[in-house]
């Protein structure tokens, strides 16, 4: 028996499964308001914070499963693809340089792998995936915007770590400023924090995206406007990547993902207008095949693959 730990890591919830031979035997979400902690705390406190609540969730696990060998963690941050150190997590403020894959290995005696997360979840979305497609873009809608890329089977990260950060490609000039240093990133208004800031500044009203995607079935016009904000600067970011990459299929995933449908025409309107005529009607976009869990699929199965060799993203 082959067991493995995956760990998706967001800036609200830590969700931890157990993989036997590739397959989710036990699944766990963990409150972990890791944002607010990184916003009201110093750097190294907030630090000490994530390490404990990460450590104890799994020894938890290691409990009820003793004959773990590797686990894997997803994280929303730019990880250097050398160290495997967080660079800088734009959700997560403060974080810089952090060890999360040392520091815990320390702690709980086991390797672990860190990557980044929308990386680790296009993975898992492929090794769950039935089918000839062996090119993917994933699109991780959650707190943030995260994207990953597998091309010929294989996660490709980039030479810095940093590839397909498309939360970050600019569709707004000189708009909202983002944790990232930039204004107008994409993710300011696509992601579950962009469609409550867009809700704010057409109503002066602070809610969340699940209870605006609430308001907006019941047709509110403003909670609408916002998902389709939402929608439309996706589409125009997920357009200027098909006409780079000329790849087929994309998977949309996370926990705003449940909202799609509030999204979805928008999106698809606005990328179709926006890609080369010949490419229109050739994008398959669909929403994820492994409901929330393939980034614990993956993280889990890359943790594996990196003790048998030296897993290379490209």
């Amino acid at each position: 028996m082959t067991l493995l730990i995956g760990i998706d890591i967001g800036g609200t919830n830590l969700r931890l499964g157990v993989l036997d031979n590739g397959l989710v035997i036990d699944d766990v979400r963990f409150q972990a308001s890791f944002s607010e902690i990184c916003k009201n705390n110093t750097a190294e406190i907030a630090w000490h914070k994530i390490l404990e609540v990460t450590a104890n969730a799994i020894k938890v696990m290691l409990e009820k499963y003793p004959d773990v060998s590797s686990i894997g963690i997803g994280f929303p941050g730019f990880i250097d693809p050398k160290t495997q150190k967080i660079l800088q997590s734009p959700n997560l403020p403060g974080l810089l340089n952090a060890d999360l894959s040392g520091d815990l290995s320390r702690m709980i005696n086991l390797p672990v792998l860190v990557e980044n997360d929308a990386l680790v979840a296009a993975y898992g979305e492929f090794r769950s995936l039935n089918c000839a497609d062996r090119d993917i873009i994933y699109v991780g809608l959650g707190t943030g915007v995260g994207g990953g890329l597998i091309l010929n089977g294989k996660p490709f990260g980039g030479q810095h770590g940093m590839a397909m950060e498309i939360g970050h490609m600019i569709t707004v000039p000189d708009g909202r400023l983002c944790g990232c240093g930039n204004y107008g990133c994409m993710e300011q208004y696509a992601s579950a924090s962009g469609v409550s800031l867009s809700y704010q500044a057409l109503t002066g009203k602070v809610i969340a995206a699940d209870e605006i995607a609430i308001l907006a079935r019941a047709g509110d016009i403003d909670a609408m406007n916002a998902y389709e904000t939402a929608g439309f600067n996706l589409a125009i970011a997920m357009a200027n990547i098909i006409k780079v990459l000329d790849i087929r299929l994309v998977l949309i995933g996370g926990g705003m993902s449940q909202a799609w449908d509030l999204m979805s025409n928008m999106f698809q309107t606005t990328l179709s207008s926006a890609l080369i005529p010949v490419l229109r009607g050739k994008i398959e976009v669909k929403l994820s095949s492994t409901g929330d869990q393939s980034g614990i699929i993956g993280a889990a199965l890359l943790s594996s693959a990196s003790r048998g060799f030296k897993f290379t993203f490209w």
